[in-house]
């Protein structure tokens, strides 16, 4: 069963199944004006995750009923939500599946709950800078076509499905084609700030937005400049 706290502010989800843990984080955001809603197995996290419409959702991995990876899909696919994805496993096979359906950012337990509120705030940061950036219009790049305001891409008018991190990142690399830009700059651009860790996860994210592009080979495509970073190339 799923319960609400309020302290005014934005709506954040948390969900795991150690009580202990949603408590303590649920404590340092209402701290920051946080309001929190809570629960403590994947069923009641879609619920309220549909009743509520969180700003960002808090996941952990493994959980009673419907899993995390399930929630954050679901989340991706019927409100953009981002999330924060909360996990005592490690690997990066763990990491990349979490990035891989669209988790905005990956913390490990144990974890410092002061550092999670930052990465919380980042995380907010990027998406409404974005969408105070995104004024409308349309960049255009042969096959590829990217509607800034609506934060939507076409492949030669199939629509593509991408998550609000990789989409982010194809509206960095499609501002400023030609030019090479190393993972650090790529966080500077389409992110806030980096925390440790997060600059391997740029890789995982551009791999999957080529796999998700799927360009023709004459076209644009996103080239990978050893020892220095990513570029966009505009194509023929």
């Amino acid at each position: 069963m799923g319960t609400a706290t309020t302290a005014g502010g934005e709506t954040i989800l948390v969900v795991d199944d150690d009580r202990k843990i949603v408590e303590l984080v649920t404590l340092y955001l209402q701290k920051e004006g946080f309001r929190v809603v809570q629960a403590f197995d994947g069923n009641t996290a879609l619920d309220l995750a549909r009743a509520e419409h969180p700003a960002l959702a808090i996941l952990d991995l493994m959980l009673p009923g419907v899993n995390g990876l399930v929630i954050c899909k679901t989340l991706q696919v019927e409100a953009q939500t981002p999330v924060i994805m909360l996990t005592a496993r490690s690997t990066e096979e763990d990491r990349m599946r979490g990035l891989d359906i669209g988790a905005d950012d990956y913390v490990v337990k144990p974890f410092s709950p002061r550092e999670l509120v930052s990465r919380v705030r980042a995380v907010l940061r990027r998406v409404r800078r974005v969408a105070e950036a995104s004024t409308g219009g349309t960049l255009t790049f042969g096959p590829l076509w990217i509607d800034t305001g609506r934060h939507e891409a076409t492949v030669a008018g199939r629509a593509i499905e991408l998550t609000p991190t990789e989409f982010r990142l194809l509206l960095a690399f499609a501002r400023a084609p030609g030019h090479v830009f190393s993972r650090q700059q790529l966080l500077d651009r389409a992110f806030d700030e980096a925390f440790e860790g997060f600059e391997r996860n740029i890789d995982v994210h551009i791999m999957n937005l080529r796999r998700k592009l799927a360009l023709p080979t004459d076209g644009p495509t996103i080239k990978t400049v050893y020892g220095v970073g990513y570029r966009f190339e505009a194509g023929g």
